[in-house]
């Protein structure tokens, strides 16, 4: 990673990180302004001109409510999805060798062949090839839950959540870290974190190797933000 995105990484991990600190100097500092303003008549002022109020208002309603929403909404607006688990592949079939047997005396032939036995079809049994349990970076980003790796035919894996929780936060994504405790660059965007608590999952792609991970993440994409790893 560039100086430049680090630093800018860096940045809007502490702008979140200290969210709440900075919004309640923000929120102190309007009111200074607001008794400042009293204080020097500029409330007189927006009275005699109030096309210019309403305005300024309108622009400062504009920028500061839909920003205000989007950091501090995730607090306490929670979503909840319960999916079915992974199912396992098509079957396959499987042929009995053919033993050997004593020689035994020619059979006279009959009019009707015997028919061959029917080959017993046997299914694909999913398996878990790698799991972890899922925790938070700190004191107000927890995590909870498992999450697994399943193969759930031949060459085929899906990433499942098991009684998963997390802090929600602004544009949560899920990722395949090949570190065991943070973001890589390397890093699979598996997708869109689907709920902020249930058990659900995620088809991985064709081709996807899960040996070269070690980690699943829930991570912030808007400010470059761990929330909760679960290292394999």
């Amino acid at each position: 990673m560039d100086a430049i995105g680090e630093f800018g990484r860096s940045f809007f991990n502490a702008l979140y990180d200290y969210r709440l600190p900075i919004a309640v100097v923000s929120a102190v500092a309007a009111v200074s302004i607001v008794v400042i303003a009293w204080r020097r008549g500029w409330f007189v002022a927006a009275r005699r001109h109030p096309a210019r109020s309403a305005i300024a208002l309108a622009v400062a309603l504009a920028v500061g409510g839909p920003l205000t929403w989007y950091l501090a909404s995730p607090i306490w607006i929670r979503t909840s999805l319960v999916e079915a688990g992974p199912t396992a592949g098509p079957a396959i079939a499987s042929t009995p060798a053919p033993s050997a047997a004593p020689s035994a005396p020619t059979a006279p032939p009959t009019s009707e062949p015997t028919a061959a036995p029917t080959p017993t079809p046997t299914p694909f049994a999913p398996a878990t090839v790698a799991t972890g349990r899922f925790s938070g970076t700190d004191e107000f980003h927890f995590g909870r839950g498992t999450a697994s790796i399943v193969e759930v035919e031949p060459g085929r894996y899906h990433l499942r959540f098991e009684d998963f929780s997390v802090r929600n936060g602004p544009d949560l994504y899920v990722y395949l870290s090949t570190a065991a405790d943070d973001y890589a660059d390397d890093a699979f965007e598996v997708g869109l974190l689907k709920a902020t608590d249930g058990s659900f999952g995620y088809d991985l792609p064709a081709g996807t190797d899960p040996s070269r991970f070690r980690s699943a993440i829930i991570w912030c994409k808007q400010f470059s933000h761990l929330f909760a790893v679960a290292p394999f």
